[in-house]
């Protein structure tokens, strides 16, 4: 944990307090724990946690830091990424963490109560759903994803969520350029506007890594996000006109 606290210092300028060194003590021994009985991830052994988990999910601080969020949706957080790291540094932050996976679920939920994190909902659910309920559409600063769908689909989940003024964070791999200019017709049909891409470099990661944030400047039409299903079988981009 201690290399941990230097990589955390030297590539995000944050220090971590013990109390946050032992939350994410806690968090890589109960991922460990329950991988060995659950698939929530693919990736086991712990320098590999906490490089390509914890580390990757507080890249996103590299643009959160300036304004940190009040509200903040991880839409397919699967075991927690990157929400709850971003919840041990931000703990005045309010979060809803969404996955479509009980199991996914059910660990977040053991793991914010282990945790004892307060103001963080987690729901078993769609953000298809989501993003046509008055409680939480247009209702977040930021809504984030880390490997959940191609870009052009991922901003009809992820736009709807957030309000006027907020913005979308979705953390990528080498194709992040590639995705942001695939989706600018989806972007602007959602009331979006691409900011920047951020390119993030990890210990140990060759591929590239991208942070693509996309400033939410115009109300999403009434229409959208479409019911589940649609927008990864036929994302906007590709809606014939």
């Amino acid at each position: 944990m201690e290399k941990l606290r230097r990589e955390v210092q030297r590539l995000f300028g944050i220090q971590l307090t013990a109390k946050q060194l032992g939350a994410f003590e806690v968090y890589e021994q109960e991922l460990t724990d329950w991988n060995s009985r659950f698939n929530l991830t693919a990736i086991r052994d712990r320098d590999s946690i906490r490089c390509k988990h914890f580390l990757d999910s507080l890249s996103c601080t590299l643009v959160l830091k300036d304004n940190p969020p009040n509200r903040l949706i991880d839409i397919g957080t699967g075991a927690g990424f990157p929400g709850i790291p971003l919840k041990i540094i931000y703990p005045k932050m309010s979060l809803v963490l969404v996955d479509s996976v009980g199991k996914k679920v059910e660990f977040c939920r053991h793991l914010v109560n282990k945790l004892e994190l307060d103001r963080v909902e987690i729901l078993h659910s769609r953000a298809e759903d989501l993003g046509q309920l008055p409680t939480h559409r247009e209702q977040f600063d930021w809504a984030v994803a880390r490997a959940v769908a191609n870009l052009p689909t991922l901003v009809e989940y992820l736009l709807p969520l957030v309000r006027i003024g907020g913005a979308i964070l979705a953390q990528k791999g080498e194709n992040g350029p590639a995705e942001a200019h695939a989706a600018e017709n989806a972007t602007r049909m959602l009331g979006g506007r691409l900011r920047q891409l951020y390119k993030v470099e990890l210990p140990g990661v060759v591929e590239d890594r991208y942070l693509v944030v996309i400033d939410k400047i115009a109300a999403t039409p009434p229409q959208y996000p479409r019911r589940a299903g649609i927008p990864s079988k036929n994302p906007l981009d590709l809606t014939p006109v």
